[in-house]
């Protein structure tokens, strides 16, 4: 497969054509938008509580009286007088409702499905999402999203796009409601035109085990030409690299032959409708052979020669994968950014083919707090248009799926402006939670994981906290036992019974242990006192408050962490 020999998606002039149609189109809104963002942010939240306000939810929070308001800063003022900040758990009883097939709860209606996500308790979130909000939202940011490739890489859907996202559907709520994974209903919902592009089938996405997952996506890829790969996590691609090294003989094998290898862990169903794709292709392994006799370390620039873009998150703590791949690909390629977006809400986009994401007043309706105001009693929450360039904020949404002040728990920086749209860049999660590369964990589920190791292996902890390894992608973790005589094949022991609990308690954990996207963790023992000798050598450098000490349990401080890795247990 030589550079510029391009083996064409077929009909690749209609996706070209209609993506381009459908993308401006979009595009004209956001720039319509950008003009003025606060007549657009105004506009979008009278138009969601108009959406809402004969529901429940809406009643009781004087939704329709909140519309009266005559002028935009009145209804900015009225709407957080009436409705508070709230969380997942606020609403979780009335997504509960919802669940059990009861309408005009949180919206009108029941929802299209539930995305599950992880919680800062034991139990997942599950996350409506409307009609309106898939129709409005995702289906129309996906045209524009995927016109952004056009815009800076006319020739990106010239070959297949390796696209890696959830289960559509992991099961059903209790009335028959589906839920599972955003990304994989969109895939599976886009226009039969561009249907082409992808290099696997949707059926992939159904394979249990990751192993077998992984081996068959790229399989399957790595016999095309690819020129997009699309995933939101960047350990994905470190992962998916080192399954083809790892696994290249047995891929030459199937794709010479035409099949799938007998020893991966898929289901016999399933096996059977993945091998009917396949067709014996001697040519392409010979020419994977001789690729590898020429490079040791089988790369995508090798096998992918007319690669055009990869987009992942590049923000907050994803940065510590590039450095594993930056060689990787073609050095003409584009790397951007995936996107400020979550579960919960798909906030905007990347347009410029760098980092920045704008956001998309006419879609949600924004509000934030500034970092140096976020441990106040009253913070003071500030509309889009206040934003000023360079400065971090928390961030608040009102979405037309049910959630209404809600906050994202995500500090993200202002890099500039997009018209009057402020754009900005992923710095981290808040309020105790950490996330390497997606996992979202914890401090209360770290603290109630350890209580649950405590239980199940009959050890008592004087003292423990957990660091987070970004450049490993794992979490060490600090136990003082109360028992001094524990050895270090127990503590462990011990670290594993916390790692299973975090499983249990944290779906996305799971997910990216399962996946080796989190490695194991490791575990330490410390001395004697160790929390009472951190906390001297603090106040000594002048580091804290005697009175006033306190300390997060979880936590992704590389200081901190050197000074807990002095004190392990000689």
């Amino acid at each position: 497969m030589k550079k510029d020999k391009l083996e064409t998606t077929p009909h690749l002039g209609l996706i070209n054509f209609a993506l381009g149609f459908a993308g401006r189109a979009q595009l004209a809104k956001v720039n319509k938008a950008a003009k003025n963002c606060r007549k657009a942010t105004a506009k979008t939240l009278r138009s969601i509580l108009e959406y809402a306000s004969g529901t429940e939810w809406g009643r009781a929070h004087n939704f329709s009286e909140i519309l009266k308001a005559r002028t935009d800063e009145e209804l900015f003022a009225l709407y957080q007088k009436n409705q508070g900040i709230t969380d997942y758990e606020d609403i979780r009883p009335f997504v509960e409702r919802h669940k059990n097939g009861e309408e005009n709860i949180l919206f009108p209606g029941k929802p299209k499905m539930y995305a599950t996500t992880s919680g800062t308790t034991g139990k997942p979130k599950w996350i409506p999402i409307t009609n309106e909000y898939y129709d409005n939202v995702y289906n129309k940011m996906t045209k524009l999203w995927l016109y952004t490739f056009l815009m800076h890489k006319p020739r990106c859907f010239s070959g297949k796009a390796v696209s890696i996202v959830g289960k559509a559907i992991e099961g059903y709520a209790p009335d028959g409601t589906v839920f599972g994974s955003v990304s994989g209903v969109t895939r599976r919902d886009i226009p039969d035109f561009i249907k082409p592009i992808h290099s696997a089938p949707a059926e992939v996405f159904e394979i249990a085990d990751y192993t077998a997952r992984y081996y068959t996506i790229m399989r399957i890829s790595i016999e095309q030409n690819v020129s997009i790969i699309i995933t939101a996590n960047p350990s994905t691609i470190v992962e998916m690299q080192n399954n083809v090294n790892e696994f290249f003989e047995d891929y030459v094998t199937d794709i010479e032959k035409g099949t799938l290898n007998k020893n991966l862990k898929i289901e016999p169903e399933l096996r059977a409708v993945l091998e009917g794709y396949f067709k014996p292709n001697p040519a392409r392994a010979e020419e994977l052979r001789k690729l590898k006799a020429e490079h040791p370390v089988i790369l995508p620039k090798h096998y992918w020669p007319n690669f055009q873009i990869l987009t992942t998150w590049k923000c907050g703590n994803t940065k510590i994968y590039m450095e594993k791949f930056k060689e990787s690909f073609p050095e003409d390629m584009l790397y951007q950014e995936f996107s400020y977006f979550s579960s919960e809400c798909r906030s905007g986009l990347v347009l410029n083919g760098k980092d920045d994401t704008v956001l998309f007043p006419h879609m949600h309706y924004f509000e934030f707090v500034a970092k140096e105001d976020l441990e106040s009693e009253n913070p003071k929450y500030l509309q889009i248009y206040e934003l000023e360039k360079g400065k971090e904020y928390s961030v608040y949404v009102t979405t037309w799926s049910g959630l209404y002040r809600y906050p994202m728990n995500d500090l993200v920086k202002v890099t500039g402006f997009y018209k009057t749209i402020p754009t900005i860049q992923f710095v981290q999660k808040i309020n105790g939670i950490i996330s390497m590369t997606g996992e979202k964990l914890s401090e209360t589920q770290f603290i109630q994981a350890v209580k649950t190791a405590e239980e199940k292996t009959k050890l008592s902890v004087q003292f423990f906290v957990g660091f987070a390894d970004v450049q490993n992608s794992l979490y060490d973790f600090y136990f003082e036992f109360k028992d001094e005589g524990i050895t270090q094949e127990q503590t462990n022991l011990f670290g594993q019974a916390v790692d299973e609990a975090l499983k249990v308690l944290n779906i996305e954990y799971a997910a990216k242990r399962d996946s080796f996207r989190v490695k194991e963790p490791v575990s330490f023992q410390l001395e004697k006192s160790s929390f009472e000798t951190y906390k001297e050598r603090c106040i000594a450098a002048g580091k804290g408050r005697d009175g006033q000490f306190k300390l997060n349990l979880l936590m992704q401080d590389e200081e901190r962490h050197n000074m807990f890795h002095s004190l392990i247990k000689k």
